[in-house]
């Protein structure tokens, strides 16, 4: 099969038309509005099955990591056609694997952020000239959301202990990474993950950044059942590392704040290795060398 997603970059409009042409072209691929960024962007949710309980992919919480979006939407193609042909993905048959299982992907969960750092000035909008002052005029660093808020320092775990380390560390207000609000789960992006795991019965969930080729899988003293030993299978499938996460990486996190309120497995996968944003022509190998993995995880 020959892959339509490219290993290019795609601007928020790119993506959407990826997203239309999955879902044509597979209709056992459904997709879903679960919110608007903080410049009014629809956030999507792709989901494959239908289930008593999913699992939950997220991907491109930074502007930097939009790799990762790319990674979500070929393994979404490739795991569709594998069903509608009733073919094999990573030696397993599709058909009989998914069987009374359900996954759900949210690609692009900063979709204002990634366009910051892709398209720069134009990507801000009105919010352009307070965007260059933040960054020094280098939009490509740019991580956190329009607003200035690291979505993945915004969520409800250890937020308190994390505020006090960011100012430790200079960080008092929006900038263009690592701040997390003034409040958790003061962001739009936040809250569509947040209400999408409320309102679904979610078994485990994996967030995809970039980079290092770890694999975080706890939160502090908290390890849910299954917990370990899914992490296992995950780094011996891929060949990443399992890593405990230090300084201003704990806490605030996706993962964190879904192991803490539903003591269910959650895991962070630093994909690929290099400097920030990986260059789009690594998709097909990092694709290659996580396919195993990203198969496994949603029927473990």
């Amino acid at each position: 099969m020959e892959s339509r997603i490219k290993p290019v970059e795609y601007d928020y409009f790119g993506y959407r038309k990826q997203v239309e042409a999955l879902c044509k072209a597979y209709p056992v691929l459904q997709s879903y509005i679960i919110g608007r960024s903080a410049a009014g962007r629809d956030i999507w949710a792709l989901r494959v099955g239908r289930a008593s309980e999913y699992v939950l992919y997220a991907a491109a919480f930074h502007g930097s990591e939009r790799i990762t979006c790319s990674l979500m939407l070929r393994f979404l193609e490739e795991l569709c056609d594998t069903l509608q042909h009733d073919g094999e993905l990573a030696g397993l048959k599709a058909q009989h694997a998914m069987f009374g299982r359900g996954l759900i992907v949210v690609p692009l969960v900063n979709p204002d952020g990634c366009e910051i750092a892709l398209r720069g000035a134009i990507g801000c909008g009105y919010m352009a000239p307070r965007i260059a002052k933040m960054c020094g005029g280098d939009f490509s660093r740019w991580n956190a959301n329009l607003r200035g808020v690291d979505i993945n320092h915004n969520f409800d775990a250890g937020w308190e202990e994390l505020r006090k380390h960011e100012r430790e560390e200079g960080i008092y207000g929006p900038g263009p990474t690592r701040f997390g609000g003034f409040r958790p789960e003061s962001e739009p992006e936040t809250l569509a993950l947040t209400e999408l795991c409320r309102n679904n019965r979610i078994r485990h969930v994996v967030a995809f950044h970039s980079q290092g080729e770890v694999i975080y899988w706890n939160y502090g003293d908290k390890q849910p059942p299954r917990a370990a030993k899914m992490a296992e299978i995950m780094a011996t499938s891929s060949g990443y590392a399992l890593d405990v996460p230090t300084g201003l990486a704990v806490g605030g996190g996706f993962k964190d704040w879904f192991i803490e309120t539903f003591n269910r497995p959650g895991f962070t996968v630093e994909v690929g290795t290099g400097k920030n944003p990986l260059p789009a022509g690594q998709l097909p190998d990092l694709y290659e060398r996580l396919r195993e993995m990203l198969m496994l995880a949603v029927i473990m």
